[in-house]
């Protein structure tokens, strides 16, 4: 390769990484434009019970797949700690659901707070070819109502927390 050449492919291959750069930081901002806009809408999450009962619905393992405000399946909620998937736990106690997640804070649904619980195929930009994704909307201390999404690690799981079909 000739020193002209050379020259040319470092040039191009800094405004590469310098265009890169500059993407990777308006995602960023956006990111975090979104959460500051949806801050009053989420407010504070629901804390955690100092005790809860028994639980209803065992463990089950799987993927938090992230929340979305109710009724757009793809409008994600970026506040809150609400924005990121995760490997998580999800039990079900006669006080509400704990949705426990590894490397982010638990989250805490009482019962009284939740409208439905039903099979997606989608939900926060994840898109399934089947009812793959346990959808579980409630209602914020806010008012406003966001679906949870999980997708269990095993699918035969769900009929456990979908409730029963009257014929």
């Amino acid at each position: 390769m000739n020193t002209p050449t050379l020259v040319a492919s470092l040039i191009m291959a800094g405004l590469l990484a310098l265009a890169i750069a500059m993407l990777i930081q308006a995602m960023i901002r956006g990111w975090r434009r979104r959460a500051e806009q949806q801050a009053h809408l989420v407010g504070t999450l629901p804390s955690l019970p100092d005790t809860v009962g028994p639980a209803i619905i065992a463990a089950t393992t799987g993927l938090y797949v992230g929340s979305t405000l109710s009724p757009h399946w793809n409008d994600r909620v970026a506040a809150a700690d609400l924005g990121f998937r995760a490997k998580a736990v999800l039990s079900r106690y006669p006080e509400g659901i704990m949705l426990q997640r590894k490397g982010a804070g638990p989250i805490w649904i009482p019962d009284d707070a939740i409208v439905e619980v039903r099979a997606e195929k989608g939900l926060a930009g994840k898109a399934l070819t089947h009812e793959g994704i346990l959808a579980i909307r409630w209602r914020l201390p806010t008012g406003t109502e966001i679906d949870t999404g999980f997708r269990a690690d095993d699918r035969r799981a769900y009929s456990k927390w979908l409730p029963e079909e009257v014929s």
